[in-house]
């Protein structure tokens, strides 16, 4: 089995119902989730005209392979009731794959760890709170340090959520 971190974000229609049933699907597909970060709330990244999001880490187990995995996170995001958006754009779901292990993959359909997580304040708190000193693969700083050296001041707040 291969431990994972996902990141999940939404910020359409009932944004906490769409990250909690994500879990069911997830495990549905295969996934085994062994802990959950809090709920964050925080800005939209990238194009800002939209409502803010809602954003969770999960840590998970898997067998999959990272292109199987990011094709079973696709599916969840289908399942849940994404429809492919403009980059950046609104979305039901996402789940991107932050790290597998402590594997790096550069290819068209697969770039783990995930090639912006470092530039993401969204991402780096919640991961922070689960995997602080987590090892970034090609950057050689932990978790906790990529947050501290993070440039993104977007607001990022844990909310009471679950």
């Amino acid at each position: 089995m291969f431990t994972v971190f996902l990141g999940l974000g939404s910020n359409m229609g009932d944004k906490l119902g769409n990250l909690t049933s994500s879990y069911d699907v997830l495990e549905s597909l295969g996934l085994n989730i062994l802990e959950k970060s809090a709920i964050y709330e925080s800005e939209p990244w990238g194009w800002l005209d939209q409502s803010s999001f809602l954003n969770q880490v999960l840590k998970v187990e898997t067998n999959l392979s990272p292109e199987s995995l990011v094709r079973v996170c696709k599916e969840a995001e289908k399942q849940v009731g994404r429809i492919d958006s403009f980059k950046w754009g609104p979305r039901v779901l996402d789940v991107d794959v932050i790290f597998y292990e402590n594997m790096v993959v550069n290819k068209p359909e697969c770039s783990i760890p995930h090639h912006l997580m470092h530039e993401r304040r969204f991402v780096l708190e919640p991961l922070n709170e689960i995997a602080a000193s987590a090892v970034h693969p090609v950057f050689g700083k932990t978790v906790s340090e990529l947050l501290a050296s993070c440039e993104d001041q977007g607001s990022v707040v844990r909310t009471d959520l679950s």
